[in-house]
């Protein structure tokens, strides 16, 4: 599956991943390979992410969006910190 992760300023990452783990609202949750299509709020926190190459990426947001649809993942986010 591909992600792209954007901030209203720059693009942060594009590319093929495994999973993604991302700060909800209402908790965390993790978005795996033919996961159900879904729009949802996130709040502050870290997002891990898994590469097809194993490789693990992690960083923080400040709050944002996630949109999950036939494997193609778009997560927008107001800010960022590695």
């Amino acid at each position: 599956m591909n992600i792209i992760i954007l901030t209203p300023d720059k693009e942060i990452f594009t590319g093929a991943i495994k999973s993604v783990k991302v700060p909800g609202v209402s908790g965390q949750f993790e978005v795996l390979k033919n996961h159900a299509a879904i729009v949802s709020a996130l709040a502050e926190g870290e997002v891990r992410i898994i590469k097809d190459n194993g490789e693990k990426m992690t960083f923080g947001i400040e709050k944002g969006f996630i949109e999950v649809l036939h494997n193609e993942i778009s997560l927008l986010v107001q800010g960022y910190t590695e």
